[in-house]
């Protein structure tokens, strides 16, 4: 569930445009008592986006922060809708790419003041599956993960998995269907990232020689991109027949690549 809070007429004008453009949205105009029912929205890890004041949404907000790597992500709007604020969980949280997606639904600009702003993450989707998997069953789940990462299909870069997967009907009908590259690694390239897993499966290791194929090749497959490490976006997702995680890396600087910097780049110079 996405919450848009407004506080002004404006904002409330806004919010209801923006609600009409983003799916699984709910406006709240004035939410009274305030602080309770905001605070208890970002404890439910809904993600959360403001039309008002940041220094209103940090005093309110402060009592409830934990960390990074839980807490949701939150935006914040000026009342004209120029501007569009990834205030918390720009990297880990996915609020810089949200920020993006939502700038474009209103003709805004996104303000990105995390580190590497003007570098654009690479995101790859890991998948592991029983044999003869239908294709439907595994874009039924893929599509849930990407909901849940809050990523449209257009972000992803390609879809991985281990090499004894490479001829895998399922997957490669699901790559062919979204127009995705379907890449597989071997058991050696996956264990490289072996320490990025979130879980360790001594099953799966014992069946193909890997602790995880989905979370692995998501991972081995967005570093092999951008020649930076990965992280995970989105953990191990299962359901009856396969699995599916989403990995993130950032491209590596031009000067670690060997080539001469994109200055225009690093000023936000176009």
């Amino acid at each position: 569930m996405i919450r848009i809070v407004a506080l002004t007429q404006s904002g409330h004008k806004l919010a209801n445009d923006l609600q009409r453009r983003l799916a699984g949205s709910e406006v709240w105009f004035k939410p009274q008592p305030f602080r309770q029912r905001v605070q208890q929205a970002f404890l439910r890890a809904e993600k959360l986006i403001f039309i008002c004041a940041t220094g209103i949404v940090v005093r309110t907000l402060a009592p409830v922060l934990k960390n990074k790597h839980t807490d949701p992500p939150v935006l914040v709007l000026d009342e004209a809708g120029r501007y569009v604020i990834p205030l918390l969980c720009g990297h880990q949280g996915g609020a810089n790419h949200w920020a993006g997606e939502i700038a474009v639904l209103l003709g805004a600009r996104a303000v990105i003041t995390t580190a590497r702003p003007y570098l654009e993450p690479v995101y790859t989707v890991g998948m592991g599956c029983d044999r003869q998997c239908p294709q439907e069953h595994l874009q039924r789940l893929l599509e849930v993960c990407l909901q849940q990462a809050g990523l449209g299909l257009a972000a992803i870069s390609s879809i991985n998995s281990i090499d004894i997967k490479n001829h895998e009907a399922g997957l490669i009908a699901l790559a062919k269907q979204i127009e995705m590259p379907f890449r597989t690694w071997s058991a050696q390239q996956l264990n490289s990232v072996e320490d990025l897993l979130s879980t360790k499966s001594e099953y799966v290791y014992k069946t193909v020689g890997v602790y995880g194929v989905a979370e692995a090749a998501a991972l081995y497959a967005a570093q092999e991109k951008t020649g930076s490490p990965p992280e995970l976006v989105l953990s191990k997702q299962k359901s009856a027949r396969a699995t599916c995680s989403i990995a993130r890396a950032y491209p590596a600087p031009a000067f670690l690549r060997g080539e001469a910097p994109d200055n225009n780049a690093l000023t936000g110079k176009n």
